[in-house]
């Protein structure tokens, strides 16, 4: 009997460490008249976005990470070039991509932090126009290399914005 209820409460509060914490979904759009190549890391890779398609990519609670633009690539399955943003020639990134990137930058709460935080970056150059915005805060915009919403070098400490945990995103190239 006693270890029934013990196992009842390792999964009561299994469940409750678990139910505050959930994934944010991120959709990237495409609004520009050309193919961008987006990239995110460490959740998401990489995929083609034609003009006016989207993405989705579900972050899990507790992660940190980017996503940019990358454009003129070429691919032969999953390897080939990007003209910006390159990341080691593959279609599917595992690392940052090469300068100049426009980075929308985020971290998600996990359990126990109420707030998620996010910025756009043009640290690493810039390379295309980008509007960044969750659920739940201040949208960014940033169509041109100085724009006043973005980093603008290493200890620009004032443009990140937070908002509720496990918001939900929107990434659009070419706002």
């Amino acid at each position: 009997m006693a270890s029934t209820t013990c196992v009842s409460s390792v999964l009561f509060l299994l469940a409750a460490f678990t139910a505050g914490a959930s994934a944010a979904t991120f959709t990237i759009k495409n609004n520009c008249g050309y193919t961008v190549w987006p990239a995110g890391i460490p959740v998401g890779g990489g995929t083609q976005l034609d003009p006016g398609q989207t993405w989705t990519v579900n972050v899990p609670p507790g992660t940190s990470g980017r996503f940019w633009g990358r454009t003129g690539c070429s691919f032969n399955g999953g390897s080939g070039h990007c003209n910006s943003g390159d990341c080691a020639g593959a279609l599917s990134c595992t690392l940052s991509g090469q300068p100049p990137a426009t980075l929308a930058e985020y971290t998600i709460g996990g359990t126990g932090n109420p707030q998620d935080y996010y910025d756009i970056s043009v640290v690493d150059g810039y390379n295309q126009p980008m509007a960044f915005s969750c659920s739940t805060g201040v949208g960014l915009v940033c169509t041109y290399p100085s724009c006043p919403d973005a980093y603008q070098y290493p200890t620009d400490d004032t443009k990140t914005h937070s908002c509720s945990a496990n918001s939900n995103y929107q990434v659009t190239f070419c706002p």
